[in-house]
């Protein structure tokens, strides 16, 4: 996974001086496999164990293999860093951690409720009866006034779980939004950018979706959204399944 992949990823445990890391390292791509660590970290008012941390963080084992991560990309075509396939690319996204902790959230609501539209709606449909048979209460929205009405109704207490490839789906923003006011807790799945689900929520998983068209049609490949979810069942039937 590139190191930009990685800030992204894994934004939610960075803190003001891991941005400035980020920011400096950035700013020294080009030449930062040269640079050492104890340089680095006067340059940032800083002391290196503060950026060793800091790799670790984004899954590196520390910082020097950070820096060869890095010069491995320098090297590398573009169109290499761009490629591989959907299947290649979520399995590089599918962070055991942070799926753990989406079990975990799930295991501790009092009520879990699926939200997606077209053809997320199988998705939501799918890990309701995922979550119920092992007896957990959970239920899945995928019309517009169907979500709208539980958004109203759900509580602190609740998990709402959001399916959406592009995160930018008008009706289940406009859900998402009412159940945060509510005091939901809204975790996400989308496709690995920046989008306003992703944005709105506060659990972010990730898949490789990019959008794709023919002839106007929508031909997104969503088995990317299957392996995350299908992990995300897995994690929870093994850790909670003899417990719910």
């Amino acid at each position: 996974m590139r190191f930009d992949e990685r800030v992204r990823l894994y934004a939610d445990r960075l803190n003001d001086t891991d941005d400035q890391i980020v920011d400096y390292i950035m700013e020294h791509r080009e030449e930062i496999a040269d640079i050492p660590i104890q340089k680095m970290a006067e340059a940032l008012y800083t002391v290196p164990n503060t950026i060793v941390r800091f790799a670790k963080k984004l899954g590196y084992k520390g910082f020097a293999e950070l820096k060869a991560a890095l010069a491995l990309e320098q090297r590398a075509e573009a169109a290499a860093l761009a490629g591989g396939t959907v299947i290649e690319k979520t399995k590089e996204l599918l962070d055991e951690r942070l799926i753990e902790e989406a079990a975990g959230k799930l295991h501790e609501a009092k009520h879990v409720f699926f939200y997606g539209v077209g053809d997320s709606a199988y998705f939501c449909e799918m890990m309701a009866k995922h979550l119920r048979c092992i007896g957990k209460r959970a239920d899945f929205f995928v019309q517009r006034h169907d979500m709208l009405y539980n958004a109203d109704r759900c509580g602190e207490k609740d998990v709402v779980f959001v399916i959406s490839a592009s995160g930018e789906t008008k009706q289940v923003l406009e859900a998402v939004a009412a159940a945060k006011q509510n005091g939901a807790f809204v975790i996400s799945l989308t496709h690995f950018c920046p989008n306003s689900l992703a944005d709105l929520a506060d659990f972010r998983l990730y898949c490789w979706a990019p959008k794709q068209f023919l002839n106007k049609y929508d031909v997104t490949d969503r088995t990317s959204l299957y392996l995350v979810l299908r992990a995300l069942s897995e994690r929870y039937w093994k850790t909670y399944g003899k417990c719910v």
